[in-house]
């Protein structure tokens, strides 16, 4: 009897900055994802990881550049990994985002960030079975269930990354309901889920004007949460109202998750994980 497919299909978002991110620089390296992490690449390690998943069938690559790949011959060889595709980033994680899944025409999707090179297997099926019974109305049939989200998010409780590194420094939502991290693992669910990539797109671009982000959710919104009055549900109502599909959420009980590789600072502390595992 064969062995049933996984029922997702991923994107490993690996672009790089133009001139280079500070954490390429400082390690020499032709992409941030490429950064060595107990002697292997970031991105080498989501890759592994992946393919060991039970959750998810390879998928899609998507970055850095050409040029940043003619410059590695160890980043043009990891790109051609079984069971993957290569596509060159666009202009923002956003749109490269957007692109990838176009080129994979694939739901559920997971997507996450070639640089999470703590990521594991264990980790991920979590997730994505999590996700699988958030975003299903299990009334109806395994097979033909209706999703009830577009797209979910990832977030790790804040306390349990404090509990395990108390001197890391984090990036904290803070809500009246709770405190989180991102873990960088997001499952787009349907084709409506690239609503909320196309919202995000266009927050990028409003970056620099955070009026205009604030207007997009709603000023009754914002306040609340300036004043800790919002809860985690509440933001995503206001989110999924602001990018016209339906968003959820999934917690991570994982705090490894909420550890990407994107500095100095983070290469040592996975260094430092790893090395205690």
């Amino acid at each position: 009897m064969n062995k049933p497919l996984p029922p997702f299909r991923s994107v490993i978002l690996a672009g790089e900055r133009p001139g280079g991110s500070p954490i390429s620089q400082a390690f020499g390296v032709a992409a941030s994802v490429m950064v060595p992490v107990a002697g292997k690449p970031s991105l080498e390690r989501v890759l592994d990881t992946i393919s060991e998943s039970e959750q998810v069938d390879g998928g899609v690559i998507c970055g850095p550049t050409t040029e940043a790949v003619n410059e590695s011959e160890e980043l043009g060889k990891l790109i051609q990994y079984p069971g993957f595709d290569w596509l060159e980033q666009s202009i923002g994680p956003a749109a490269s985002a957007m692109a990838a899944l176009d080129k994979l025409n694939f739901y559920p999707a997971l997507l996450t960030a070639g640089d999470h090179a703590l990521l594991t297997a264990e980790i991920v099926d979590d997730f994505c079975l999590k996700a699988l019974n958030a975003g299903a109305d299990n009334t109806d049939e395994v097979d033909g269930r209706t999703p009830l989200y577009d797209l979910l998010i990832g977030f790790v409780p804040y306390a349990l990354v404090k509990s395990a590194w108390p001197e890391s420094r984090r990036t904290i939502t803070k809500f009246s309901d709770g405190q989180f991290c991102g873990s960088n693992l997001f499952a787009i669910l349907t084709p409506e889920g690239k609503k909320a990539l196309s919202f995000w797109r266009q927050a990028e671009a409003d970056r620099k004007q955070p009026w205009k982000i604030a207007r997009r959710f709603g000023y009754a919104a914002l306040f609340r949460y300036l004043f800790r009055r919002l809860t985690l549900e509440d933001a995503l109502q206001a989110l999924s109202k602001a990018a016209g599909c339906r968003i959820g959420h999934v917690k991570v009980e994982h705090a490894r998750a909420a550890v990407d590789v994107d500095s100095v600072d983070d290469q040592k502390l996975a260094e430092r994980i790893l090395g205690s595992t």
